[in-house]
C-alpha cells in the first residue's frame, strides 16, 4: 500500500498540481495585497477618500460585550477586485498557452506540408485518370492486333 501511494504521488499530474497550488497561493497574496494597498486606496481617493474596507451595513449596534452585526460591504468588494485580477491573468495565461500550441502545431503542419512536397511520388498509388488512360490504351492495343 505505501508503494503505491508512492507511485501516485510520484505522478506527474500530482507533482504538477501541487505546484500549481503553491504558486497559485502566493499568487493570490501578490494580488490581495496589490488590491488592499494600490488599487483599494486609488478606488477610496476617488469615491471621496473611503476605505473600501471600511464599508459596513451595521444591522445590530453593539451592546456592552457583544459586538455589532454587520454586513462588510468593503471586504467582499475587495474579494471581487481580487477575484477578477486573478481571473484576468488566468485568461491571459490561457490566451498565451493557446497562441504558443497553435504557433507549434501550424509549424509542425508546415513541416509535413514540405516534407510531403519533397518526398518523390509513390510509385504504387495512381490516379483514376491516369489508371482509366492506361487501361484505354491496353484496351485500344489489344482491339489493334
Amino acid at each position: 500500500m505505501i508503494k503505491e501511494f508512492r507511485d501516485f504521488i510520484m505522478r506527474g499530474n500530482v507533482l504538477d498540481l501541487a505546484v500549481g497550488i503553491i504558486i497559485g497561493a502566493a499568487f493570490t497574496a501578490i494580488v490581495g495585497s496589490l488590491v488592499a494597498d494600490l488599487i483599494n486606496p486609488i478606488i477610496g481617493l476617488i469615491i471621496g477618500g473611503i476605505d473600501l474596507t471600511g464599508i459596513v451595513i451595521t444591522l445590530k449596534a453593539a451592546e456592552g460585550d457583544i459586538p455589532a452585526v454587520t454586513l462588510n460591504v468593503g471586504n467582499f468588494l475587495q474579494a471581487i477586485i481580487n477575484f477578477l485580477i486573478i481571473a484576468f491573468v488566468v485568461f491571459m495565461l490561457v490566451r498565451l498557452a493557446n497562441r504558443m500550441m497553435t504557433l507549434g502545431k501550424k509549424k509542425e503542419a508546415a513541416e509535413e506540408a514540405a516534407a510531403e512536397a519533397a518526398a518523390p511520388p509513390d510509385p504504387i498509388l495512381v490516379s483514376q485518370q491516369e489508371l482509366k488512360a492506361s487501361i484505354d490504351r491496353l484496351t485500344e492495343a489489344m482491339r489493334a492486333k
